[in-house]
């Protein structure tokens, strides 16, 4: 009887059913793969709406940012806050700064999005300036002692190329409300908004072409840093979806970080 019994144990256990090896590895790939396009999906959307990345494409913006770096812009700053002056920006200059490119197809246009947003170089129609007037700002050059001046008020800007004067082009202008005159730190090698003042939208940036502000230089790693705001006061410009009431005059505090970028 006990023979029956060990017999009858030995009997079921080879009776019992098991899982494959292939389907058991099957499901392993499937969860990983679902595991990777859901992460990837949520870094895309992460880029897309909260974070960019862009690559530096020239010197314009030296000596705060050099050729190379790869920096992070964040596209909340405006969506939900205001523009100030001292910041820096990416924006879209089609039209503005190039000559506007002819519609490509849809298919084109999402493939260049997705693309930049995984940190492709920056296209031939986005820049990366600093602000230096919003709407309703007077910027001069220059004043006796040499001086860019907004609203009558000298500007100091440690961030400027060592070497550069504050600009080689004399430019008297109001910025229209909506708009931004931008200009790049390293000024005796930046095609800014002097360099469009013949054009017919005389060099100002419209507010809805900014992309975001940089807010990081995070490779290389050598060069790694924060990219503050600088201290001003006067009005602020609103980002997309900003209201009016959130743009009232106010000192700017100054963040720790390099300023800076082409």
């Amino acid at each position: 009887m006990s023979a029956q019994s060990v017999e009858g144990e030995t009997d079921s256990g080879q009776d019992r059913p098991s899982t494959p090896l292939t389907a058991r590895s099957a499901w392993a790939w499937r969860r990983l793969a679902v595991t990777l396009l859901a992460t990837g999906l949520v870094v895309v959307l992460v880029r897309v709406f909260l974070l960019q990345t862009f690559v530096i494409p020239s010197g314009s913006m030296e000596p705060g940012l050099q050729v190379g770096d790869r920096v992070a812009v964040s596209r909340l700053d405006y969506r939900f806050g205001t523009i100030h002056r001292g910041d820096v920006v990416v924006f879209d200059g089609d039209g503005v700064f190039t000559p506007p490119t002819p519609p490509g197809s849809p298919l084109a246009s999402a493939w260049r999005a997705f693309s930049q947003a995984l940190g492709a170089p920056a296209g031939e129609s986005d820049f990366v300036k600093r602000v230096i007037g919003v709407g309703g700002d007077h910027v001069v050059c220059c004043d006796a002692q040499g001086r860019i001046t907004v609203n009558g008020r000298p500007l100091e800007e440690p961030y400027v190329y060592p070497g550069d004067d504050p600009s080689d082009v004399d430019f008297d202008q109001t910025v229209p409300a909506g708009h931004l005159w931008v200009m790049g730190d390293h000024r005796s090698s930046s095609a800014d908004s002097r360099e469009h003042l013949g054009d017919p939208g005389g060099g100002m940036v419209p507010v809805d072409r900014v992309v975001g502000r940089v807010v990081a230089v995070w490779w290389p790693w050598s060069r790694a840093t924060g990219v503050g705001r600088i201290a001003a006061d006067g009005p602020r410009t609103p980002g997309p979806g900003t209201s009016a009431a959130q743009t009232a005059p106010a000192e700017r505090a100054v963040s720790p970080g390099r300023e800076g970028t082409p």
